[in-house]
C-alpha cells in the first residue's frame, strides 16, 4: 500500500512587523487620495481590505462600520483605525489612525499658512468667494439626504424641528442632543418594549460622562485665545460629535463664533472650504481653526484633541460590537439624536447661508452646485474645486 502524502506545509503567516507596514502604508496612502467624504473613504477601505488585500470579510466589515455608527467621531477615520486593529493590533490601531489623518492635517497646515499670509490679498478672496457657495450646496445636500433616512417618524421629525428652532433661539448644543435622544427613548419606554418605532439608526451614541468635566472651563472662557482652551474644546468636540461630520459645524460656529467670538462666519467658512477639498477626514478643519487662532502649535493641538477620542473610542468598543448594535434601548436614543443632529446642521446652514450668499453670482453658483450634486451625482470635491476656479475666472472677466 502506498504512503499517504505527507500534509502540505501551512502558509507562512505575515510577521507582526510586516502587518504594520502593511496598515501604514494603506492608511498613508488613503490619507493623501481619499477625496470626496466620509462615504466614498468607506468605499475605498472595503475596496482595500476586503476585496483586494482580504483582511475582512463583508460581513466583519459590516459589522465595525456598525460600530461606527453607535460612537462619537468621524465615520471614516474609525473605520481606518479599526481595520488597523483587525489587522496589527493595537499598534495597528495607532498607526492607521496617525497614517491617515497626517497627510491630510499636513496639507491642510500648509493651505492655513498660506491663508494667514495671502488670505486677505484679492486672489484669495475671490477664490473664496466661490468656494462658500458651493459647500453650503454640498451640506444642505447631505442635509436632504440624512433627513429622508432619520425622520422616519412624526416624533423624530418634531425632535428635529424643535432642535432647529432652539439652536437659532441660542440653545446649547450638547443639551440639545441629549434632549433628542432623551424624548426619542421616553416616547419608546412608553410604548413598550414590543412595539415598533425606532430602530438602530444611524447617528452615533453620546458617552456622556466624558465631556462633563469641560463644562465648568467652557463656560469660564476668555475672549482671548488660550491654548490650553482650544485644545479641551477640541477634545470636547471630538469625544460628543455624532450624527454626520457636518454637525461638526454647529459645534465650531457655537464655541468659536458665538460663546467665545474667537471666529467669525467668515473665517468658520473659510476652514471649513478648506477641510472639504482637502483629501482625508473632514475633521481636519481642526487644523486649519488651530493654526488661524494659536500658530502651528494651536494646529497640532486642535488635531490632537479632535481625533484622540476615536483611538479610545475603537479601542474601547471593538469588543462590544455585537451587543452595542442589538440593543433596542440605544436605538431610541440614537434615533432622537440623529434627529436634534439634522436640526443643528440645518441651523447651521442657515446660519452659514448668509454670509455665503451675497449676492446673485453667489446665489446661481451655489444652485448649480446643487443641481450637479442631485442630478448628476458630481463628486463634491471637484464641485469645491469648480467653485474655486469659476471664482478666479469671474474676476478675469469682471475685472
Amino acid at each position: 500500500m502506498a504512503a499517504p502524502h505527507p500534509k502540505a506545509p501551512p502558509l507562512p503567516q505575515p510577521s507582526e512587523t510586516h502587518r504594520l507596514l502593511e496598515v501604514t502604508r494603506l492608511a498613508l496612502r488613503l490619507g493623501f487620495t481619499a477625496f470626496g467624504g466620509p462615504a466614498a473613504h468607506i468605499a475605498l477601505l472595503h475596496d482595500e481590505v476586503v476585496k483586494r488585500r482580504r483582511w475582512l470579510t463583508d460581513e466583519h466589515f459590516l459589522d465595525l462600520l456598525g460600530a461606527t455608527n453607535l460612537i462619537p467621531g468621524p465615520n471614516s477615520t474609525e473605520m481606518v483605525i479599526h481595520a488597523g486593529h483587525v489587522r496589527a493590533g493595537w499598534r495597528g490601531l495607532i498607526a492607521a489612525g496617525v497614517g491617515f489623518i497626517l497627510p491630510a492635517a499636513s496639507i491642510v497646515l500648509a493651505l492655513a499658512w498660506a491663508y494667514e499670509r495671502y488670505g486677505t490679498t484679492p486672489a484669495a478672496e475671490w477664490l473664496l468667494y466661490g468656494l462658500k457657495p458651493v459647500i453650503i450646496a454640498v451640506v444642505a445636500q447631505a442635509l436632504w439626504n440624512l433627513g429622508r433616512t432619520a425622520l422616519k417618524t412624526p416624533l423624530l421629525a418634531v425632535v428635529g424641528a424643535a432642535a432647529l428652532a432652539l439652536y437659532l433661539l441660542g440653545g446649547n448644543e450638547l443639551l440639545l442632543l441629549f434632549g433628542g435622544g432623551a424624548v426619542a427613548l421616553a416616547a419608546r419606554l412608553a410604548r413598550g418594549p414590543g412595539l415598533a418605532g425606532t430602530g438602530t439608526g444611524s447617528a452615533k451614541a453620546l458617552l456622556p460622562w466624558l465631556p462633563l468635566p469641560l463644562a465648568g472651563v467652557l463656560a469660564s472662557a476668555a475672549a482671548a485665545v488660550d491654548l490650553k482652551l482650544l485644545f479641551l474644546i477640541f477634545l470636547k468636540i471630538g469625544s460628543v460629535l455624532y450624527g454626520s461630520g457636518y454637525v461638526l459645524l454647529a459645534f465650531l460656529r457655537n464655541d468659536f463664533v458665538v460663546r467665545l467670538g474667537w471666529l467669525t462666519d467668515q473665517q468658520l467658512l473659510d476652514a471649513v472650504a478648506i477641510g472639504q477639498f482637502t483629501p482625508g477626514p473632514v475633521f481636519t478643519t481642526a487644523t486649519f481653526i488651530g493654526y488661524v487662532l494659536g500658530g502651528v502649535w494651536g494646529a497640532v493641538l486642535a488635531t490632537v484633541g479632535i481625533f484622540l477620542p476615536s483611538f479610545i473610542f475603537v479601542a474601547a468598543v471593538n469588543p462590544l460590537i455585537p451587543r452595542l448594535r442589538q440593543s433596542p434601548v440605544l436605538g431610541a436614543v440614537l434615533d432622537g439624536v440623529n434627529a436634534a443632529a439634522l436640526g443643528l446642521m440645518a441651523a447651521v446652514t442657515l446660519a452659514l447661508g448668509r454670509a455665503a450668499l451675497v449676492d446673485g453670482v453667489t446665489v446661481l453658483l451655489a444652485l448649480a452646485a446643487a443641481v450637479l450634486l442631485v442630478r448628476y451625482k458630481v463628486n463634491s470635491t471637484w464641485l469645491v474645486l469648480g467653485g474655486g476656479a469659476f471664482a478666479l475666472g469671474w474676476r478675469l472677466i469682471t475685472g
